[in-house]
C-alpha cells in the first residue's frame, strides 16, 4: 500500500496566508489613497482680544501649528465692488495683510508666540471690515508722522492763501492730527498706492472753493508736496483755460504720465446748470446738472461732488443768479426760499448721477457732505472769529452713527451715489481754519470757512482713498 504525503493541508495554509497578506496590502493602499483626499487642517491665528483694539499697541499672536500651505488671499467686498480701479491681487482697502508681517516659523515648531505692531484697529474680520463701513465714526489722535506733505514745499499745487506755513501763524499742532475710524480698517495713504489704484483713471472734483481745497490737498498728498516732471497740465482737454479778463480758469486738470492718472477740479459752486440770460444775469437751473458734467462724465472713473456755502442771498445777488425750474423762472412757493432750493438741487444732481451709473458701469460717485463753518460772535462780515489755536478743545470723538448733514444723507439714500461724510469729524477742528492769518488779511475779517493746508481736507482724501 502506497503512502500519500499530506500536501493538501500545507498548500491550503500557504494559500490562506497569501490571501491574508494581499488583503492587508490592499487595505493599506486604500487608506493611503483616502488620506490624500483629506485636506490639511486649517491653522488658526488667535488675537489676544484684551490688547487688539487700540492703535499703536502691540498684541500677541499665538500660532497653534506651523502653516504648511500657501495662505489664501481673500478679496475684500470693497475690492470686488471696485475691481476696475484695483489690480487683481492687490491689498484690500481694509489694511495690510497681517500674515505678511509675521515671519514664518520653523516647520518643527509646535507652538510659539509672535508679536506684531498693529497700525490700525483689527477688531473686525478683514473680509467684512469695510463692508458698509462708517468712516465718519471715530476719533482724532496725534501722529508725529504727520503732515503728509510740507506746507512750505507744495507751492506748485497749493494756493498761497491756504498755505498757513507762509503766514504769520506760529502754532502748527493741528497738522499732526490723524483721523482714526472706530470700526474700519483704513489703509495708510501714499502717493504710489493712490496712483497704482488709479492707473489709467480720472478723478474729478466738482464743487465750490472747499472742493478746490480738497483737490489741492490731494495733489499735494500724491506728489508729496514736491514738483514732478511727469505731471502735466491738461486743462485744455476739458476747456479749463483762463478766459480773457478772468482771474483764474474754471478749473484745473493734471495728468501723472507714469500711470496715466488724471486729477481735476471744476468750479461749480451751486452744482446747477448756469446759462447766460443777458449781459450780466444767469439762469440758475436747479433741476439740471452743470453742462460740464453732461459733457465729460463719460471720461470720469471717480466723481466727488459738493455744494453748500454759496447758497445765500448775498451770493446769489452778487453773481446775478436767477433760479429756474423746468426751464422757466422759479415761481414755486416751496422752493422760493434759498434753503429749499439748495435741497432740491442736491437731490436733483444725485438722482441724475445715479441715473447715469448704468451707462457708465466703471464710475464711482460720491457726494461730500458740507464742510462746517466756525464763526463765533458774528459772521464773516460782522466780526465773527475763530481764534482758538488749541486742537480738540471741543472734543475729539464722533460717536453718532448718522450723518450731521441730513440733506446729503437723505439725497444719496437708495442710490448708487456714496456719501463722503466729513461734517461731524471736521466740526471738532475749529482750530484748523485760516482764521486771522490770511496773507491778504482785512482788519476785523477772519476766514473761519476755509482750512489751513496741510490740514483737515487731507483727512477727507484719506477717507475717499479708503473707499476706492
Amino acid at each position: 500500500m502506497i503512502k500519500i504525503p499530506r500536501i493538501v493541508p500545507r498548500v491550503s495554509l500557504v494559500l490562506l496566508g497569501l490571501i491574508c497578506a494581499t488583503m492587508l496590502a490592499l487595505a493599506s493602499l486604500r487608506e493611503t489613497n483616502l488620506v490624500s483626499f483629506i485636506p490639511n487642517q486649517f491653522h488658526s491665528m488667535q488675537l489676544d482680544s484684551a490688547s487688539g483694539a487700540v492703535d499703536g499697541e502691540r498684541i500677541k499672536v499665538s500660532r497653534v501649528e506651523p502653516v504648511k500651505q500657501k495662505p489664501l488671499t481673500i478679496e475684500s467686498p470693497a475690492e470686488r465692488g471696485f475691481s476696475s480701479l484695483v489690480k487683481k491681487g492687490s491689498k484690500s482697502s481694509g489694511g495690510k495683510d497681517v500674515t505678511k508681517r509675521v515671519k514664518t516659523a520653523k516647520e518643527n515648531t509646535t507652538k510659539e508666540e509672535l508679536t506684531i505692531k498693529m497700525e490700525q484697529p483689527r477688531n473686525l474680520p478683514a473680509a467684512s471690515a469695510n463692508k458698509d463701513c462708517n468712516y465718519a465714526q471715530g476719533k482724532w489722535v496725534f501722529d508725529n508722522t504727520r503732515p503728509l506733505y510740507s506746507g512750505f514745499g507744495c507751492k506748485k499745487w497749493l494756493s498761497s492763501m491756504w498755505a498757513c506755513r507762509l503766514t504769520q501763524r506760529k502754532d502748527f499742532e493741528y497738522e499732526k492730527l490723524r483721523w482714526l475710524p472706530k470700526h474700519c480698517n483704513m489703509d495708510d495713504f501714499s502717493g504710489s498706492k493712490f496712483l497704482k489704484r488709479m492707473q489709467h483713471k480720472t478723478l474729478a472734483f466738482v464743487g465750490d472753493s472747499l472742493g478746490r481745497q480738497q483737490f489741492q490737498s490731494l495733489m499735494c498728498m500724491v506728489t508729496g508736496g514736491k514738483p514732478k516732471e511727469d505731471v502735466v497740465d491738461i486743462g485744455y482737454e476739458y476747456g479749463l483755460v483762463k478766459p480773457r479778463g478772468a482771474v483764474r480758469p474754471n478749473g484745473w486738470a493734471y495728468r501723472f504720465l507714469a500711470t496715466n492718472t488724471t486729477i481735476l477740479f471744476y468750479w461749480s459752486a451751486s452744482l446747477c446748470d448756469l446759462q447766460p440770460l443777458n449781459a450780466t444775469g444767469f439762469a440758475m437751473h436747479l433741476d439740471r446738472p452743470p453742462s460740464f458734467l453732461r459733457r465729460f462724465l463719460h471720461r470720469f472713473d471717480v466723481l466727488v461732488l459738493n455744494t453748500g456755502h454759496h447758497w445765500n442771498k448775498g451770493k446769489l445777488n452778487a453773481n446775478h443768479w436767477i433760479m429756474h425750474i423746468d426751464g422757466v423762472p422759479n415761481s414755486s412757493t416751496k422752493t422760493t426760499d434759498i434753503k429749499s432750493a439748495k435741497n432740491l438741487t442736491i437731490h436733483s444732481i444725485v438722482r441724475w448721477v445715479d441715473s447715469q451709473l448704468l451707462l457708465h458701469p466703471g464710475l464711482r460717485a460720491f457726494y461730500r457732505t458740507i464742510s462746517p463753518r466756525h464763526f463765533f460772535n458774528g459772521d464773516w462780515n460782522t466780526g465773527g472769529t475763530c481764534d482758538n489755536n488749541a486742537p480738540l478743545s471741543g472734543g475729539k470723538e464722533v460717536v453718532k452713527n448718522e450723518s450731521s448733514d441730513s440733506v446729503a444723507s437723505a439725497a444719496v439714500r437708495g442710490t448708487g451715489v456714496k456719501l463722503l461724510d466729513i461734517t461731524a469729524l471736521s466740526e471738532l477742528r475749529d482750530e484748523g481754519h485760516i482764521s486771522r492769518y490770511s496773507i491778504k488779511a482785512t482788519a476785523g475779517v477772519q476766514d473761519c470757512l476755509h482750512w489751513c493746508l496741510p490740514g483737515v481736507p487731507d483727512t477727507w482724501n484719506e477717507i475717499l482713498f479708503a473707499q476706492l
